[in-house]
């Protein structure tokens, strides 16, 4: 199976920018589709972003579509999703997620693989 490892969370004000970076191993990651989720303290586990197996498509849940992008680069085995004007409503853990096949799915237990998350706290 492979493995996905995220870094980039941290601290940030509101306003601010983070980029996360998810690492995996094990098996390349251009067979799957990718995807970024997120959980805050007490609430499910949220969809937050996707993309498609090459690179071409994403997805975007509306209340972040115009801030985040995700991307991808398979010769690095790498999933990144740079976060802009970041709110305080979106602290949470953020987890990277892959799955096979090639739709760009929205609910997380169509997802096979994830990671441990990283933190994200945005502060007022």
């Amino acid at each position: 199976q492979v493995q996905l490892v995220e870094s980039g969370g941290g601290l940030v004000q509101a306003g601010g920018s983070l980029r996360l970076s998810c690492a995996a191993s094990g098996r390349t990651i251009g067979t799957y589709v990718m995807a970024w989720f997120r959980q805050a303290p007490g609430k499910e586990r949220e969809f937050v972003a996707a993309i498609s197996r090459g690179g071409g498509s994403s997805n975007y849940a509306d209340s972040v579509k115009g801030r985040f992008t995700i991307s991808r680069d398979n010769a690095k085995n790498t999933v990144y999703l740079q976060m802009n004007n970041l709110n305080p409503e979106e602290t949470a853990v953020y987890y990277c997620a892959a799955r096979n096949g090639e739709v760009l799915l929205r609910i997380a237990s169509s997802y096979d693989y994830w990671g441990q998350g990283t933190q994200v706290t945005v502060s007022s």
